[in-house]
């Protein structure tokens, strides 16, 4: 196990918990490394920013699970694929992986990117529908994890750093509408959409599809953030006067990055303390046609943090979908060798059962209907 963070160490307890895993964790944080050594793992610190470290971590793994910042995330696939280790990641690097697919297929191992909750359980739902369906014609997916306590100004709180957010909002938003590719910029095309118990949220363009584009065939694809609403007008504020810019300007001080300073304000204005509780949403809309009739199928997903294993439902939405893919190829039903993403898999129907069924033994409902249109 590569990294040993709130999703990482959510990944390790899921596995230790297991007869038939034995996991080495391996992070630079010996904090970390020591927590997750008392439910049973065993631990190395290590800066696995030095691919000598990711090459002597995996040399005597059978199977090795990717959970490093995303800035690490490429260089680390390759460094283990390098080692001729199967791979499941879910660092969500901003590279493109098949730049990896030559090197996963000569290592003649399989490497499973993407394996989250979305990018990831997103993924496997579109690569299902169009394996099951004579005909798919859209695809939209929202999705967001948030604080159940709405806490102002920010109404928002993150898992993860401050800096992945703001890359999410800096990045040009890639769809397809009616065949044709466009691009937009982020934060843009809002729109409030209800969810029962939770009330109204807003969904704005984000650049969640990926693989998707590549992949997979629907003519009209798109995947939006979901917030509380007045989070998209506050970030592209911030984002247009400046605040997110890389450049440096002169201050009274010397010479700052505004993005630098404004990472650092948000970093403890947007912590989640131990034991505050988060939710994750997703709703999925495809619309498509099977034997002869035009069908919408609805997915829906909502989890909160879990009390009992004191464990974020970002955390457990993301992880333990990347478990499902461990032990996918742990029990033999993934041995196609090369880079697959979750779409790719979830066209197989038994792999995609298995990944709900392990989603709904660890309480990860998701909710799935129907409707003729």
């Amino acid at each position: 196990m590569l990294g040993g963070g709130r999703v990482g160490g959510a990944i390790v307890r899921d596995l230790v918990a297991e007869e038939d895993f034995s996991v080495l964790v391996v992070d630079v944080d010996p904090v970390r490394v020591e927590r997750l050594t008392e439910i049973g793992a065993d631990g190395v610190i290590a800066d696995l920013s030095a691919p000598k470290n990711i090459t002597k971590a995996v040399a005597g793994a059978d199977l090795v699970v990717g959970a490093v910042p995303g800035f690490l995330g490429y260089q680390t696939v390759q460094r283990v694929l390098e080692a001729g280790r199967p791979m499941v990641d879910i660092s969500f690097f901003p590279e493109d992986a098949f730049g990896l697919e030559t090197l996963a297929r000569e290592a003649g191992v399989p490497c499973l990117v993407d394996c989250g909750i979305a990018p990831g359980l997103s993924n496997l739902i579109l690569g299902r529908m169009e394996e099951d369906l004579d005909e798919t014609y859209s695809f939209h997916c929202l999705v967001g994890g948030l604080p159940v306590e709405r806490t102002w100004p920010w109404e928002y709180k993150a898992l993860f750093s401050p800096g992945d957010v703001i890359e999410e909002y800096m990045r040009p938003a890639r769809l397809r509408r009616h065949g044709v590719e466009i691009t937009t910029p982020a934060l843009t095309e809002i729109e409030l959409v209800d969810f029962p118990g939770l009330g109204s949220l807003e969904a704005f363009n984000t650049d969640g599809l990926r693989s998707l584009l590549r992949t997979c065939k629907t003519p009209s694809m798109v995947e939006k953030t979901l917030r509380y609403p007045g989070h998209a007008m506050r970030m592209r504020m911030l984002r247009d006067a400046g605040f997110f810019s890389n450049d440096e300007i002169q201050v009274a001080s010397g010479m700052v990055r505004p993005r630098d300073v404004t990472e650092a304000l948000l970093f403890s204005a947007w912590h989640f303390e131990d034991g505050e509780p988060d939710l994750t949403v997703m709703r999925i809309v495809l619309e498509g046609r099977k034997d002869g009739t035009a069908v919408r199928h609805t997915y829906n997903l909502l989890d909160y943090y879990h009390t009992d294993t004191e464990t974020s439902s970002m955390a457990r939405t993301t992880g333990y979908t990347c478990t499902a893919m461990v032990r996918l190829i742990a029990q033999g039903l993934w041995t196609q060798p090369g880079l697959a993403t979750p779409e790719v898999v979830g066209r197989d129907e038994k792999c995609f059962a298995a990944i709900l069924e392990h989603l709904k033994e660890r309480e990860v409902h998701l909710f799935h209907r129907v409707d003729e249109i």
